[in-house]
């Protein structure tokens, strides 16, 4: 029997889905207006023609790179087989063609992540997770992942990025045949239309707040499959309970100034903690544990094989996630 009560799930992922919908349609309707008031019809089509052969061949930064970038290393099957075979039946139980491979990342911050595309795609983690959080916890945070493989979510929002950085070209170009104009403006007797330029002087922060939104969207959907996947809504929930007190604990230690008080939920990439869990919560119906799918219950932990915890403070990375 799987923990999930299955008619809130099937009510979230219709909610979700259809927010994903209308937050891609926005965007891309947004970019062409854009391309309209600023090349008008002939360049808005152009432009539309040009952003679907780049959603079609979007590229992505080769996942070992990426790796690289971070100090990080492969983790070998044999070394630590639980981590392994926990992410193996995720993959096959998600119906991924191909398990991702896993990455170390010899870092303090509790955090994981995927790179890639569907069919090659690496999940790193931290030596702070895997020593922080236990088994079936882990196992949460890798199922958070596998979810998010398993829905494109790395292509989509790939695709809102690159709308995000079209609409801000386009931006840029607007105000600066504005400024170019602003003597004709001034001195002769030529209307302009303000309304467009409050438009593309506002067009990226709008965009910005929609890519947000449509993250935030997808971060709900990944933690509704991942608790779908291990049948164990709890363990997640608890897993990002401890993520956000860590990362709560070294913030208010850097910034002493803003203690306690929470970030504005539209600049958000990630929901709130406390909403995340609420809805986790809803997943859960009453069961005892032994009801629930324990597939990692039996599994021994792999700390050992990655050495020393990791004790040196966060530091900020070029591709911008705290490592």
């Amino acid at each position: 029997m799987n923990g999930v009560n299955q008619r809130v799930r099937l009510q979230h992922a219709r909610r979700n889905l259809i927010q994903s919908l209308l937050l891609l349609l926005f965007m891309i309707a947004f970019m062409m207006l854009l391309g309209w008031l600023v090349w008008g019809r002939d360049g808005m089509l152009l432009l539309v023609t040009v952003g679907l052969v780049a959603i079609l061949f979007h590229p992505v930064i080769p996942p070992r790179l990426a790796m690289r970038l971070y100090g990080a290393r492969p983790i070998q099957l044999s070394e630590a087989p639980a981590l392994w075979n926990t992410l193996s039946w995720l993959s096959d139980r998600s119906g991924l063609a191909n398990c991702p491979e896993l990455y170390y990342i010899p870092s303090s911050v509790l955090n994981a992540f995927s790179v890639g595309k569907r069919d090659h795609t690496i999940i790193a983690v931290t030596d702070g997770l895997l020593r922080k959080l236990e088994l079936n916890e882990v196992a949460a945070v890798l199922a958070h992942e596998v979810s998010h493989i398993r829905s494109n979510d790395l292509w989509v929002m790939g695709v809102a990025d690159m709308i995000s950085r079209v609409t801000n070209i386009m931006s840029l170009f607007g105000q600066l045949l504005f400024i170019i104009n602003l003597p004709l403006i001034l001195f002769t007797e030529i209307s302009m239309n303000w309304f467009a330029i409050i438009l593309l002087v506002i067009a990226p922060s709008l965009s910005v707040l929609a890519q947000l939104a449509l993250s935030r969207t997808r971060e709900f959907d990944a933690d509704l499959n991942a608790a779908y996947l291990t049948g164990d809504p709890d363990s997640l929930a608890r897993a990002l309970m401890k993520i956000d007190t860590q990362q709560r604990d070294w913030l208010e230690q850097l910034i002493l100034p803003g203690r306690g008080i929470p970030d504005p939920s539209l600049l958000r990439s990630h929901p709130h903690t406390a909403e995340r869990i609420k809805r986790l919560i809803e997943l859960s119906p009453r069961m005892t544990r032994s009801e629930r799918q324990g597939f990692t219950a039996s599994a021994e932990r792999d700390d050992e094989v990655f050495g020393k915890p990791i004790s040196r403070s966060p530091g900020w990375h070029i591709t911008g996630l705290w490592h």
